[in-house]
């Protein structure tokens, strides 16, 4: 057992950070799968309160109600890179959290103190447990919730790629022309940003990856190296 220990990969906690449409859910998985690791999309967590608040008629306008209802809901992450799952009081939300309703509310549900610090025990506590490791991706990983982390990247591209990549990954009613998309990326990097608790931010002992003109295999690629060059050293 002994020379299984020592010869096993060593366990690796991989911050993935970065606004949205720079690649950040695609390289993550793909990097967990490649190496075996765990796989956590903490934004997906915070769709997941914002989806719960929506339903049971909680104002996200009014930031007192939002703090006493942050505890309710019980929130549960798959880490399965393969198929992640999330889950509200027992009920499957991956499809519902991903509409343009909770898309447009979820930045002011996550500003709140009370609701940032909920889901940040989650995360840590997922983040920790993870037996062989894992990918946790979001827009404060590195500088808050994990600032311990083995390997912090931070993702990047410009507003034009951003829109576009986001553009192709929405259905139906909710696709939107570029303008609109790239608009709507904006409001959102400036709430994430400006926000006082937590704000979207590359750590400093981050490693910045521009994915603009690369490839989604090129960052996976990349990423993966990274991270090996971690577990050899």
């Amino acid at each position: 057992m002994e020379t299984a220990a020592r010869t096993a990969p060593a366990a690796v906690i991989v911050a993935i950070d970065g606004p949205a449409g720079t690649g950040k859910s695609s390289t993550s998985k793909a990097v967990a799968v490649k190496l075996g690791l765990g796989y956590l999309d903490t934004g997906a967590q915070y769709r997941a309160i914002t989806w719960w608040m929506v339903n049971n008629g909680i104002d996200v306008e009014d930031a007192i109600a939002l703090a006493d209802a942050a505890a309710k809901p019980v929130i549960v992450s798959g880490t399965d890179p393969a198929g992640p799952t999330v889950t509200v009081d027992g009920v499957d939300v991956s499809g519902p959290i991903r509409t343009q309703e909770v898309t447009s509310k979820v930045s002011a549900v996550s500003a709140v103190p009370e609701v940032r610090a909920r889901i940040t025990e989650l995360q840590r506590s997922i983040a920790t447990e993870a037996p062989r490791g894992i990918v946790v991706e979001g827009r404060d990983i590195g500088t808050t919730v994990l600032p311990d982390a083995d390997v912090k990247i931070f993702l990047t591209a410009s507003a034009e790629a951003r829109a576009a990549r986001r553009s192709g990954e929405l259905k139906g009613k909710d696709a939107a022309d570029l303008a609109a998309t790239q608009a709507a990326l904006a409001k959102r990097d400036a709430a994430d940003s400006g926000r006082k608790t937590s704000p979207l931010a590359k750590a400093d002992d981050a490693i910045e990856v521009d994915t603009t003109d690369l490839t989604l295999e090129q960052v996976i690629e990349c990423v993966v190296t990274l991270v090996e060059e971690k577990r050899s050293a």
